[in-house]
């Protein structure tokens, strides 16, 4: 029922925005990436700082039933615009580029094993319709979406992707990460992330709990004390990055540990950062299934890979590209004893990344911001 409502919510919002008369100069952002690796956020952003002769809007969260008036104003008077996941706009003089947020891995849409049909039948007519340019980095990327969501193939230009612009020129550099969030100077300290994806849809109350309890990779040998002395020994710090609906799970976002602490939504809003703004300063990255380590290859820096649910996770949802074991660019581990035995080991997989970064990714060489800006001057 309330998708129901939503639905003609966005009708009659639409039709009332579409009145607004029409700026060839003027862009919105319908933003609902958050600030973990948002190409919106961080397009806007660009338009803002290096083309102050057009109007840019930033609208977020995307959707939501609680705009105000003058946002919808916003979108009606714009001629571009951009959006992260469905695509959108009000009228067909309008031009749409999809921008998404993140190379598929896991299956979505069409793929999943866990959507209705008549709403994917109801994704893919929205896509037809509506996306006027999709915005790709491979051949590859292109298969794995119109897999997905049923993407016609002259709708993609290989524009590249805002995001990969900030992971090669971070903002923030590493000296700074370990002085905001470990009190630390350490020339010869090497700072990790573990951003896993969004655990909630495995539908298990004991992986829930684990998280709850303080357990951010629901190991079942977890123990936060002997995981820091070992990265104290080894000169490492980690920044744990979970789904923001994960986050609520915490009362007390400061763990008992010199050497691991959370990254929250709440820092990257303080300081106007995308987490892709400091993702490049890291050393390496720890995740599970999220499509973040596509985007990681560009570093050429060590990769690992939780497993510890990934048979459930395959059930649940599933992926596009298997065995998984086959195509990550690193050790795969289940438990705190693997993982730590794994950051004592040598990077082993240099060729495997530049093998997945060549089929995933050969567009982007930190410019994607004013190449997408330049073509759809010309469209």
């Amino acid at each position: 029922m309330k998708s129901i409502l939503f639905r003609l919510y966005l009708a009659v919002m639409k039709f009332l925005a579409r009145w607004q008369k029409e700026d060839p100069h003027t862009y919105v952002i319908l933003n609902g990436a958050g600030r973990s690796g948002s190409n919106g956020y961080l397009f806007y952003k660009y338009l803002r700082r290096e083309h102050p002769e057009v109007t840019a809007y930033l609208i977020e969260p995307w959707p939501s039933s609680h705009l105000p008036w003058s946002d919808w104003q916003k979108i009606g008077r714009a001629k571009y615009v951009l959006t992260t996941h469905q695509p959108f706009k009000v009228r067909k003089s309008q031009v749409n580029l999809a921008l998404w947020h993140g190379i598929p891995l896991k299956r979505m849409g069409t793929m999943a094993n866990n959507t209705q049909r008549r709403d994917n039948q109801r994704n893919e007519k929205l896509w037809h319709k509506t996306a006027d340019l999709v915005t790709s980095s491979s051949e590859l990327y292109e298969s794995l979406m119109s897999a997905c969501m049923g993407i016609e193939g002259p709708r993609y230009v290989k524009l590249g992707f805002p995001r990969i612009d900030s992971l090669l020129k971070p903002a923030y550099k590493k000296d700074q990460l370990l002085s905001d969030f470990f009190a630390c100077q350490d020339p010869e300290a090497k700072v990790g992330i573990y951003v896993p994806t969004f655990r909630y849809e495995l539908e298990d109350p004991e992986v829930m709990e684990r998280i709850k309890a303080g357990n951010f990779f629901a190991f079942s040998d977890f123990d936060l004390a002997a995981l820091d002395q070992e990265l104290a020994e080894r000169k490492q710090y980690l920044l744990v990055k979970l789904h923001p609906w994960e986050m609520k799970l915490f009362s007390d976002f400061h763990l008992k540990a010199k050497h691991v602490a959370f990254l929250n939504n709440s820092d990257l809003l303080e300081k106007d950062l995308d987490l892709y703004e400091l993702l490049g300063a890291t050393d390496f990255l720890m995740t599970d299934f999220s499509s973040i380590y596509f985007d990681y290859l560009h570093l050429d820096k060590p990769l690992f890979f939780i497993t510890n649910y990934l048979d459930q996770y395959e059930k649940t949802r599933g992926f596009l590209l298997g065995p998984y074991e086959k195509i990550v660019p690193g050790p795969c581990v289940a438990s705190q004893a693997d993982l730590v035995k794994q950051l004592g080991e040598s990077d082993k997989y240099a060729q495997e990344r530049k093998k997945w970064l060549a089929l995933s990714d050969y567009v982007d060489q930190g410019q994607a911001c004013r190449t997408i800006f330049d073509y759809l001057s010309g469209v």
